[in-house]
């Protein structure tokens, strides 16, 4: 016998998941927008940052090399 016998079982169990009480599953559907808010807003300001890093490696790169 293999192992289908037992992935068998394990299908019903993967398919029907417990449902959230309607308080809980509002406060899990707000906090969830809260964090797309969040990444989206960190989205629009990273490429100024990122700029910021490769610039700042790039001053640092040039004095290792003049150093050295």
């Amino acid at each position: 016998m293999t192992n289908i016998a037992a992935l068998g079982n394990l299908c019903p169990m993967a398919s029907s998941p417990q449902r959230l009480d309607p308080d809980r599953r509002r406060r899990r559907l707000e906090l969830l927008a809260a964090l797309a808010d969040a990444k989206a807003a960190r989205c629009l300001t990273q490429p100024e940052r990122l700029r910021g890093a490769r610039l700042r490696e790039l001053i640092a790169t040039r004095r290792r090399r003049v150093v050295s």
